[in-house]
Parts: structure tokens; C-alpha cells; sequence
């Protein structure tokens, strides 16, 4: 098998959901159940490269919100 017969070329959409965790998801797909667009679409190496660049804190929103309620 050459490399352009298992290369993804599926085009991907960047998802979040209530808790602002990010993840990937099919174009052709509908979204999970509680998972939103954020507008970002493209193939995997560039999904997966956006995420990273804004999803700096991966702690759930609602233990973010606990810890500075406490701080």
C-alpha cells in the first residue's frame, strides 16, 4: 500500500462542547449530541493544530469556575 492509499484526507470540523472541551469531528457528520461548530474545518493535522493553539487550560469550565470561587 503506498503512502496516498492510507493518507486521511478526510476533512475534519473543530468541536466543543458546554464544559469548553475541544475535540475533532467528521464534515459529513452531524455533531454529537451537546458538541457545537467553533468554525474551524480542514484536514486533521490542522483541527488537531488549532485545538492546541486555544485549548491552553484543560480543565473543565465548571472546575475552573469551582477553583475561583474558592480561591
Amino acid at each position: 500500500m503506498s503512502r496516498e492509499e492510507t493518507e486521511d484526507t478526510t476533512k475534519y470540523k473543530v468541536v466543543v462542547n458546554h464544559e469548553e472541551q475541544y475535540s475533532i469531528w467528521p464534515m459529513d457528520r452531524e455533531n454529537a449530541p451537546g458538541w457545537a461548530d467553533v468554525g474551524k474545518s480542514g484536514l486533521k493535522a490542522e483541527c488537531l493544530s488549532y485545538i492546541k493553539e486555544v485549548w491552553t487550560d484543560m480543565r473543565p469550565l465548571s472546575l475552573r469556575k469551582q477553583m475561583e470561587q474558592n480561591a
